[in-house]
């Protein structure tokens, strides 16, 4: 299949294609000297990087112009990939490592994308950045943290009224049964599962959260304790 056929119910131009195929052309060959992703494969590449990034505008949250952060954007999913969806958004990639934002800023010069931007930091350190802090009206993640850790990280960035995605797996069932409490803390709400079949016989889920007060000023917590020490 081609990327056309993969993206036909996205409805992609002929510059949409072009955008993701140099994309994933300049990922791949950036990733024989450096590991960014263990995908190579282009079925499963255009499948498990791109429509399931993608899969996110199913949820109708996303507006124009909207402010999006992603974090733990490894090698800029879903983030890049809705950039190159829809022009007018504005995003942010985290990511700790530092090898991961230096492929980042060299594929934003080489698709000369505007409005996007790679940020190396922990998530607990940003978090308490004025520029940062509940500035964003949509926080993604596909990092393979538990939900509750996650929620700790991400929610200090949504603005109140705005939303966070968490991208997970089948086993999402066991982690929302250890969060009821983290959500009462940190000022969200858990509103909808939603189901994405993939193609390869793939389901992922999108676990949508909705920021409904400010997130009290000691999270997250230092030294790794949203992990170590979950709420």
């Amino acid at each position: 299949m081609t990327l056309k056929d993969y993206f036909i119910d996205y409805k992609l131009n002929n510059e949409n294609i072009e955008d993701f195929e140099k994309f994933r052309k300049f990922l791949l060959e950036y990733n024989k000297i450096t590991n960014i992703t263990r995908i190579v494969d282009e079925d499963e590449f255009n499948v498990k990087h791109y429509l399931d990034s993608l899969s996110i505008f199913k949820t109708g949250l996303i507006r124009d112009n909207m402010k999006i952060l992603d974090l733990g954007t490894g090698g800029g999913f879903p983030g890049v990939p809705l950039k190159l969806y829809k022009k007018d958004l504005d995003i942010s990639l985290v990511d700790s490592l530092n090898k991961r934002i230096v492929f980042l800023n060299k594929a934003i010069e080489e698709l000369d994308l505007k409005n996007i931007k790679a940020i190396h930091a922990r998530a607990e350190e940003l978090a308490f950045d004025k520029d940062y802090r509940e500035k964003f009206q949509l926080v993604t993640s596909r990092a393979v943290a538990r939900l509750r850790t996650l929620l700790e990280y991400a929610l200090p960035f949504v603005e109140v009224g705005g939303y966070f995605i968490a991208m997970k797996g089948p086993e999402y069932n066991e982690e929302i049964k250890e969060v009821s409490n983290t959500f009462n803390i940190l000022g969200g709400k858990l509103i909808e599962v939603m189901e994405i079949d993939l193609p390869l016989d793939i389901k992922h889920y999108l676990l949508i959260t909705k920021k409904i007060k400010p997130t009290p000023m000691k999270y997250p917590r230092q030294g790794g304790k949203p992990k170590s020490k979950p709420l």
